[in-house]
């Protein structure tokens, strides 16, 4: 028998609209460096569109993956479910990539001196981008986010202090701000510079790997010890090892501990007073480090600043909304999302490997892209994506303790 839901369905296809609506903002990210550049440089320094795109996919995560983990109950199970839903489509896209590379007809990003075995160790983990690996896919970097926010969810559920949500999306948010303030920056990939790329990946991998096993077994021992060094893991590589500054790694994480204390009010396990505290400080700790770190090569304060202030906005305008009743549309646009977050930018290599990216903006080629891309991720969907979910769901089942 399958699990009860902890909410019905249908009230969280609000979630998936907002998945939908994040992803095309992503791909319009990317894909506007090959067909709307012109467009492209003067919309990002005014609207930062990846980071849009980026912080409602991270608030919805912060809501929905520790409630997949409470209702299961069960970090094995939990851990069994993260597997099938992430790796089935990412091995694929890798794959994919790799192959049209060799054939060259798809450009790839250089790995520099970084041997093949320690790039497919770290990609393995998902921590590529926390590990001083460059990512072989350029959408993967926020993978390595979700990844430390899976570890740091079973932490606080191994340690029953799964509930101190805003707790904890209060204490990072401070915490950037407090870094922006005093002027600590690292460099990027510091940790790597000291102990060596090489090293730090076959030590972060080893222990990742300690950490969900031990966090899954059944000792209450070993769970507790998996998952306490997990998050610990986690925190020690986003705090010295990340590649974007120092606050703007907290500020992720404080985003996703957001979606998590919204999740917790909408569930009667908190106050909304206390979620819509937990918001004002986010927020406003966000927007202040962002201000304070300024304007630089690649960085807006005005672009990020609008971006991350409308991408709260429309979370909260999708959880205002949560009992409405969503068009078809969007909420099978959200079903397909992760396939449209991973697929896009393969065709987009191809692209860039063989005729180039347009020097003039034609708007009418964006439009083709998008139109060409949607059937390709609804296939993958469906012969990727559902099929492997199903078999993690059968395999969780038999392996759920009793």
């Amino acid at each position: 028998m399958r699990p009860r839901p902890l909410v019905p369905a249908a009230r969280l296809d609000w979630l998936d609209a907002l998945r939908g609506i994040a992803a095309l903002v992503v791909v319009f990210d990317h894909s506007s460096y090959t067909f709307m550049a012109d467009f492209r440089r003067e919309l990002m320094p005014q609207f930062n569109t990846s980071r849009y795109g980026i912080m409602v996919f991270f608030l919805v995560s912060g809501y929905i993956i520790p409630a997949s983990l409470e209702r299961r109950g069960c970090v094995r199970t939990f851990w069994i479910g993260r597997v099938f839903r992430v790796y089935p489509l990412w091995a694929a896209v890798l794959t994919l990539l790799l192959a049209l590379h060799l054939l060259g007809i798809a450009e790839m990003r250089d790995l520099g001196r970084q041997s093949a075995a320690a790039v497919a160790v770290a990609h393995a983990t998902l921590l590529q981008e926390l590990l001083g690996t460059p990512n072989l896919l350029l959408v993967l970097w926020t993978l390595s986010y979700e990844m430390s926010f899976y570890l740091l969810v079973v932490a606080l559920f191994t340690v029953r202090l799964h509930q101190r949500s805003t707790a904890v999306a209060v204490l990072l948010a401070v915490l950037a701000a407090v870094a922006v303030t005093a002027g600590l920056a690292l460099p990027a990939s510091a940790l790597s510079g000291v102990v060596g790329t090489g090293p730090l990946i076959a030590v972060a991998s080893a222990a990742m790997a300690v950490a969900v096993w031990c966090a899954s077994a059944k000792s209450p021992v070993l769970r507790v010890s998996g998952g306490v060094s997990g998050g610990v893991l986690a925190l020690v590589l986003v705090l010295f090892n990340g590649t974007i500054p120092l606050w703007e790694g907290l500020v992720i994480l404080a985003v996703m501990f957001l979606g998590t204390a919204v999740h917790r009010a909408e569930q009667g396990q908190s106050t909304w007073r206390c979620a819509a505290g937990t918001a004002v400080v986010v927020v406003v700790c966000a927007m202040g480090s962002a201000y304070r770190y300024g304007n630089g090569d690649h960085f807006t304060r005005r672009g990020w600043i609008l971006a991350f202030l409308l991408a709260v906005l429309t979370f909260g305008a999708g959880l205002a909304a949560r009992r409405r009743r969503v068009p078809r549309t969007l909420t099978a646009l959200g079903t397909i999302s992760y396939s449209v977050y991973l697929v896009h930018p393969v065709p987009l290599a191809v692209i860039d490997g063989t005729i180039g990216r347009r020097q003039q903006d034609s708007p009418v080629l964006e439009v083709a892209f998008f139109a060409l891309l949607l059937p390709v991720c609804a296939l993958t969907y469906r012969c990727v994506e559902a099929p492997s979910q199903t078999w993690g769901r059968g395999l969780a089942r038999r392996m759920r303790p009793r």
